[in-house]
């Protein structure tokens, strides 16, 4: 059954407008609270993390509302990263952790996602069960079952240090020169402490959030800001993550940028080598780079695909008992240390292969040759369904053929924006850009 309030990382949508309302965030509250309080007792928590955007203020106010209407405890943590969150679910034995963020989103846009008791993200079924209750509505508690609120001021303290563990002790960063971009999102205090405490110099790049400035020209979707601070300030390296830091990619010193794709590739290989991979694979989406795939045959390690979403990848990883997998787009999950993707703990083991190796981040930050690869988005209003129109499923259909034998495919709703993501892979650009310029144009034309 298809999930109507939920995409592929929580709740998301522009800030007061459906679903991403302060009276739907009270009612989410109500009804997550209820689900997972439901023994009767009053020792129930949850943990509240936000970003740096102005509504969050709003968010963190009606959650609480509604979670405390329910008798859940709520432990409000302030800006801190999404994988703090998720650290802190479980350290702080809460029954539940809630994410206050659109990740990489635009400011005005934003979004609730959860956490369990074992600080890893719900499944589909809990977040239908959630869905119901939601649309039903749910019994309060009594007035003396009420639940409080309080502020823990040390979350970003108990999550830096958690953060500096996953660095062995012989790896000082003593010397290296680094270029952090925090997007001025959830890590704009957090990743430079974290750093400057390794024995880093650290040179910053958004780290002054307003409330409006989140991913603005910074961050890892817009990485040039920090592409030129590493080559103005003769860094060594560059560490460039998102609006709640659970994504990253690396710049290396000459300015280029290496996504995912070539970070899960450089941690793969090493942790072969080192006999640190579990299950001898790693975990990706359909949307890594066919090139990912030759590198990994190539080092006699496996690759495991799933659907696009880091909670996919996750529950893949925990099936199969491996402990690496992420996304091309910087999500990279490193299940002996987290419980979800964490950019700056990939960051610094980024950090540590080069200190071991010796070698420069552009000696470590492209470990294969990509294959060509071509995405386009188009956006589309509420109530449209593009995807169902005959038109463009007979365009999809002749740039299936087309590519059969040379390369693929890849056509899919965003499960965070109304976007429609078409996306080929070729060696033949030419062919790759006619795929791709094909279907998106019969796209355009269904939602014009």
């Amino acid at each position: 059954m298809a999930r109507k309030f939920f995409g592929t990382d929580g709740v998301r949508g522009t800030a007061n407008t459906h679903p991403m309302t302060a009276e739907m965030a009270l009612r989410i509250g109500a009804a997550v609270g209820r689900f997972f309080r439901n023994d009767g007792t009053n020792q129930h928590r949850v943990v509240i993390g936000k970003d740096t955007r102005l509504s969050g203020y709003m968010f963190e106010s009606a959650l609480t509302a509604g979670l405390t209407s329910t008798g859940m405890n709520v432990f409000l943590l302030g800006p801190v990263p999404t994988p703090a969150v998720g650290l802190l679910t479980t350290s702080m034995r809460a029954d539940l952790g809630v994410m206050i963020s659109a990740s990489h989103n635009p400011a005005e846009d934003n979004g609730i996602k959860f956490f369990g008791p074992d600080g890893f993200k719900l499944s589909d079924e809990a977040e239908l069960q959630i869905e119901k209750l939601i649309e039903s509505g749910v019994e309060p508690a009594q007035a003396q079952n009420i639940g409080r609120a309080r502020r823990i001021d040390d979350g970003r303290f108990r999550y830096i240090e958690r953060v500096k563990s996953s660095l062995p002790r012989d790896l000082p960063l003593n010397g290296v020169k680094v270029v952090v971009d925090c997007a001025n999102g959830a890590a704009y205090r957090a990743a430079p402490e974290a750093l400057w405490e390794l024995g880093a110099e650290v040179i910053t790049v958004g780290v002054v959030p307003n409330g409006y400035n989140i991913n603005q020209n910074c961050g890892s979707t817009s990485p040039k800001t920090a592409q030129e601070a590493v080559v103005a300030h003769g860094a060594d390296v560059g560490i460039c993550l998102d609006g709640d830091a659970d994504r990253v990619m690396i710049i290396d010193e000459t300015g280029q940028v290496a996504d995912g794709d070539q970070i899960m590739g450089l941690f793969a290989s090493r942790w072969a080598k080192s006999g640190q991979l579990k299950g001898g694979a790693l975990v990706a989406t359909v949307m890594s780079n066919l090139g990912l795939e030759r590198f990994l045959e190539s080092q006699g390690v496996g690759l495991e695909r799933t659907a696009v979403g880091d909670r996919y990848v996750v529950e893949a990883m925990r099936r199969g008992g491996y402990n690496l997998g992420g996304e091309q787009s910087g999500h990279i999950v490193m299940t002996d240390y987290a419980t979800t993707g964490d950019g700056l703990m990939a960051g610094l083991q980024f950090l540590a292969a080069m200190v071991e190796t010796g070698k420069p981040a552009s000696a470590l930050a492209r470990v294969f040759e990509t294959v060509p690869q071509l995405l386009k988005n188009v956006r589309y209003k509420a109530g449209q369904t593009p995807l169902e129109e005959a038109a463009v499923k007979m365009a999809i259909a002749e740039a299936e053929r087309a590519l059969t034998g040379k390369g693929r495919l890849l056509i899919r709703k965003s499960g965070t924006e109304p976007l429609v993501r078409v996306m080929a892979e070729c060696e033949d650009e030419a062919l790759l850009g006619v795929a791709v310029d094909s279907v998106v144009d019969a796209v355009r034309i269904a939602v014009a």
